[in-house]
């Protein structure tokens, strides 16, 4: 059903965004805002934009945001391109201001030669503000200063450099998150990756309209945390207490319109909705807000997809710690949780209360699950260490007896360490992604052909590993992995094989060139430094051992039985010997083929 959702990049996909923006904000936002931090969003207006960025989702972005922002926050909006640009000054978010937001469409029109992102993100974030503050940078990731900054590409390195290695530090240490979204596929996503997770923002690429509403989802509620409460099969319970719901329902451009019933059967319809009632209906999407809800059994009829939510307003509400927006293969997550009633904690007893916490994968696969248990206020438990690398979505989930809360945060997963093969220096080089990784307490290890290979520091969360004169025209496997010793436990990392030469035509690819962790290969290995010996670890190991083999014989041929040829070869009287004796072997064979053609043949009669 996922794939009625996705729609197509254009003007229609586009239009679709915008009539949803001024809308999906009681859907989103059903929870009452406590903390209000501030909001600032920085949209590249640069000339790579053109073709990164044809069908002008960047606009679409700011009214979405515009219509996602709640009453009395703080936001403001900044443009750049070679120069930076602050059309709308940070204010209290009223209609007032979305007005102003919403007539910035000529701004966002213009087209700048050049792309300074790292003085984007220095100006947004330079105003000082009273709570978080939440950078939203829509860009297509590619750093291009003009050449009146210095020689190129040098100048444009130094830029990135800056920007990560220094700026994104700074802005973590002051409370400011970046949510870097990437437009097109030629994006730098690894800049838009590096910057999220240094400041603990989301990163997300997005290619449609769909995409952008998805990332945009993602992003507000890390930043405005809400209820929600389960829908099955389109089917929803509403407690006693309840002070209202909001039903965001994805369904099919020509699907029949939804009917809503209620807990004693009245059907409810968009054409005729009660009074004080929100019904609003786009070609994919229904949007409604029900003040006051009957308490008991709701559901729906028609056809609605999984990314379609419930969200509840109501005096009791399920509180989480501080979730991650990136968390790192091989390492357990710590899950805290508890429930509050009109904003002070809940403690008294709830019959057959349990808290739990679930990390899906974006198919909704559940990949880990851990029961919460009880710590004085508080509900305390750890996620088993994630396995597979790429998004995914922490769930938290308060149930008893007629009452379910939850709260439902993306993340991202990667491995925590990243290896890339640099062949013109004949090295591999491993840069640490996992904040907390570093010489001191991290000791990569390589094995090539079985023979050991150290892993040198450079700098304080790098290493180098020297790699001997190897034939570039095969493939090879180099085994990584490393033990850690972090918070008095010691974790030995297991990683794939990382590919020499993966484009070679001999050889087979059995990792990644960027050195992802394997799914497989850490389930089995990572817990306790050895694993399971499943069938897919005794092929994996099949495979590299023929791949050695190759790579062996290769290396035999060109150092030993090569050389030794070429000797020969430069002699008369060997070439005569060589040409002989093929002359007197051929002769052998043709004999042997006359005698075989005059014996008789023997026939035996079958047996039954």
């Amino acid at each position: 059903m996922a794939s009625r959702v996705r729609g197509r990049a254009g003007r229609m996909g586009t239009r679709l965004v915008l009539t949803f923006l001024c809308a999906l904000a009681p859907a989103v936002l059903a929870q009452p805002v406590g903390d209000r931090p501030e909001v600032r969003v920085i949209i590249d207006v640069s000339g790579s934009m053109r073709a990164n960025d044809p069908d002008r989702l960047r606009a679409s972005a700011l009214e979405l945001l515009v219509s996602l922002l709640p009453e009395g926050t703080s936001a403001g909006v900044w443009t750049f391109g070679e120069t930076v640009a602050n059309p709308l000054p940070s204010g209290e978010v009223n209609a007032d201001w979305r007005r102003r937001a919403q007539a910035l469409g000529p701004a966002l029109a213009g087209v700048q030669p050049y792309t300074d992102i790292e003085a984007a993100v220095r100006r947004a974030a330079a105003p000082a503000a009273e709570g978080w503050r939440h950078l939203v940078l829509l860009t297509d990731g590619v750093i291009d200063l003009p050449p009146a900054r210095g020689s190129k590409p040098e100048v444009d390195v130094a830029s990135r450099r800056e920007l990560l290695d220094e700026l994104a530090v700074e802005l973590a240490d002051s409370g400011v998150v970046v949510h870097a979204i990437a437009f097109s596929d030629q994006a730098d996503m690894a800049l838009v990756e590096s910057l999220s997770r240094t400041t603990g923002g989301l990163p997300a690429p997005v290619a449609s309209p769909e995409s952008l509403l998805v990332a945009f989802l993602d992003i507000v509620e890390r930043i405005f945390p809400t209820d929600r409460i389960p829908l099955e099969d389109g089917r929803f319970h509403i407690e006693p207490g309840v002070e209202a719901f909001s039903a965001l329902l994805f369904h099919a451009p020509d699907a029949e319109p939804l009917v809503l019933v209620g807990p004693q059967g009245r059907e409810y319809r968009a054409t005729t909705p009660p009074a004080g009632w929100r019904w609003k209906v786009e070609p994919r999407f229904d949007l409604l807000r029900v003040p006051d809800p009957m308490s008991g059994e709701w559901r729906v009829e028609g056809e609605v997809v999984e990314q379609s939510r419930i969200g509840v307003t109501s005096a009791l509400a399920l509180r989480t710690g501080v979730l991650p927006a990136t968390a790192f293969l091989g390492f357990p997550l710590p899950i805290e949780a508890w429930l509050e009633r009109n904003g002070v904690p809940y403690t008294d007893e709830l019959e057959g209360l349990s808290l739990r916490a679930d990390l899906a994968a974006a198919d909704g696969e559940v990949r880990g699950t851990t029961r919460l248990a009880r710590d004085g206020e508080r509900f305390r438990g750890e996620l088993p260490a994630p396995v597979r690398a790429g998004s995914a979505r922490l769930v938290i989930t308060a149930e008893a007896e007629g009452m379910v809360r939850q709260r439902s945060q993306a993340i991202n997963l990667l491995a925590p360490l990243e290896a890339i093969h640099q062949p013109e220096s004949r090295r591999v080089v491993l840069s640490a992604r996992h904040p907390e990784l570093a010489h001191h307490n991290t000791r990569p290890w390589a094995e090539l052909a079985g023979e050991r290979l150290e892993a040198e520091p450079q700098g304080e969360r790098r290493w180098v590993i020297a790699l001997p004169e190897l034939d570039d025209s095969v493939s090879r496997p180099l085994k990584l992995g490393a033990d850690v010793r972090l918070e008095q436990q010691t974790h030995r990392l297991r990683l794939p094989p990382l590919m020499l030469f993966a484009d070679s035509a001999t050889g087979l690819d059995l990792a990644s060139g960027r050195g992802e962790l394997s799914a497989e290969r850490f389930h089995q290995d990572l817990a306790a430094g050895h694993g399971r010996d499943e069938a897919g670890g005794v092929v994996e190991r099949f495979i590299v051992a023929i791949n050695e083999g190759v790579a062996s014989g290769v290396d035999q041929w060109r150092t030993s039985w090569q050389p030794r040829l070429a000797v020969l070869a430069a002699r008369p009287l060997v070439w005569a010997l060589v040409g002989g004796t093929v002359l007197i072997v051929m002769l052998l064979f043709v004999l042997r083929g006359r005698r075989q053609r005059r014996r008789p043949a023997h026939r035996e009669d079958p047996h039954v």
